[in-house]
């Protein structure tokens, strides 16, 4: 059985969508916007049920998923809470799943997409880009076994593009599947396999 298994789904612009993916691998969603990246994104991390057809990990249900350590999620909006600073907003996912919050690992995480010395900041002090990177570090802390990454170096310079991708292929080679929305070619280059989605 795979870890994650997406049959035939529909729903609004996405039509008898398939895929099969094990851990250690990389899911590319290409397509131009309204392709339904990011709906197919919300579908696989439970954030949606699809119309017809089933999304599940482990053979269960995305949207019925009660241990959240299993799924981490970066939305295009980030879900950050501005009230909190960098590393309590990593600290929120690991507490939620009932662990103790390693903060040497947090700030490593932190340090490692360059923006460690905004740990004990306010997030909404960070520029857009910033913020995008925290919440990515927020997705990988928890070492969860699915990522879902919609567009995660779309506000980022060359430089921190690069680390985003050094991060992220990281956490491949430590075991997790990570399923992203993407127009960028090294994420592209390194998936395997990369579903181009059309706008229906």
């Amino acid at each position: 059985m795979s870890l994650l298994s997406v049959r035939a789904v529909s729903h609004g612009v996405l039509q008898e969508i398939s895929l099969e993916a094990e851990p250690g691998t990389l899911v590319a969603l290409t397509g131009h916007s309204g392709s339904g990246k990011s709906t197919l994104c919300h579908l696989v991390a439970g954030l949606e049920r699809p119309t017809s057809g089933t999304v599940t990990i482990d053979g269960r249900p995305t949207v019925d998923v009660t241990d959240w350590s299993r799924i981490s999620v970066v939305p295009q909006r980030l879900g950050l809470l501005e009230q909190l600073t960098a590393l309590e907003n990593l600290a929120l996912p690991v507490l939620s799943a009932g662990r103790e919050v390693d903060p040497d690992a947090a700030q490593g995480l932190l340090d490692s997409l360059g923006v460690g010395v905004l740990a004990h900041r306010l997030v909404g002090h960070g520029s857009i880009g910033e913020q995008q990177r925290i919440s990515v570090a927020r997705a990988l802390v928890l070492g969860a076994a699915l990522i879902v990454l919609d567009e995660p170096t779309a506000h980022q310079d060359d430089e921190n593009a690069g680390r985003v991708i050094d991060a992220i292929t990281t956490a491949i080679d430590t075991g997790a599947l990570i399923v992203t929305s993407t127009h960028d070619p090294r994420l592209l280059n390194r998936a395997a396999l990369a579903l181009p989605l059309g706008s229906g």
